[in-house]
């Protein structure tokens, strides 16, 4: 299991935010320079990676991820924050509806 600075934050969280915290849906996160990907769980504002492969990712997750590493490395350290690089395009997010109106209390 993922035990850095993102879990943990995600955790701790109040009010609105919690509830986005709460979801418990499957993710994939698609590291495009490498061309792999990492698949598991978003529970309870913690991320379990259950899986990683080379190429894109092989089932569609509820909620779908796809960055660089080096985005990736910086927004787990803090150095990059989620909202702008969203904003940017620097990562892309697909989800449905309602995933994605509780994941915006997170940006």
């Amino acid at each position: 299991m993922y035990k850095g600075r993102l879990p943990a934050n995600r955790a701790a969280a109040a009010g609105d935010v919690r509830g986005a915290a709460a979801l418990n849906r499957s993710l994939s996160c698609h590291i495009t320079d490498l061309d792999a990907t990492f698949a598991g769980r978003l529970e309870n504002g913690r991320i379990t990676v259950l899986d990683s492969h080379q190429g894109p990712p092989r089932q569609k997750a509820e909620i779908r991820l796809a960055m660089t590493g080096d985005d990736l490395v910086a927004m787990v350290g803090g150095e990059l924050r989620f909202a702008k690089a969203w904003a940017a395009g620097r990562v892309k997010l697909e989800a449905g509806f309602r995933d994605l109106v509780k994941l915006r209390s997170l940006l």
